[in-house]
Order: C-alpha cells, then sequence, then structure tokens
C-alpha cells in the first residue's frame, strides 16, 4: 500500500503558532504519526491495478451481449420481416 509523507516538524510548527506549548504539540504530533502509519492508504494507482480485471471483464460483457442483441434481432428480421 501506499505512504504518506507528513512533515512533523512544520506540523509541530503549526500548532505552537495555533497556541499548543511544545510538549502539546510534539505529543499530538506523534499521534497523529502512528495513526497514519497505522492506516491502510489506497492509492489510485492501486485501485488501477485492482479493477482492471473487473474493467476488462466489463468490456467482455458488453461485447457478448451486444453480439447477442444482434443476433437475436437479425433471427427476429429473418422469422418476421
Amino acid at each position: 500500500m501506499a505512504s504518506i509523507t507528513f512533515d512533523t516538524h512544520k506540523f509541530v510548527r503549526k500548532l505552537q503558532e495555533g497556541g499548543f506549548n511544545e510538549k502539546q504539540a510534539e505529543s499530538l504530533t506523534e499521534a497523529l504519526r502512528a495513526a497514519i502509519d497505522d492506516s491502510e492508504l489506497v492509492t489510485k494507482k492501486d485501485l488501477q491495478i485492482e479493477l482492471a480485471p473487473v474493467k476488462a471483464d466489463l468490456l467482455l460483457l458488453k461485447w457478448m451481449i451486444g453480439f447477442n442483441l444482434a443476433f437475436t434481432m437479425a433471427v427476429l428480421w429473418k422469422v418476421f420481416g
């Protein structure tokens, strides 16, 4: 799976600018970093890889349905036309 880039120093500075003291900012940053590290993120590329076989199956199904519809119409035209 993918990893996310997280600038902890910049985040600590932003928290301190917002009124957190250094210890609070560092604790919150560490907790957030741990949560991000434990999460399983999915990227667009991951989804594309996983969905490629599904897309191929749908394309085949679309062609099969189209062929069957055309064949059925031809038979109906021959019988009733």
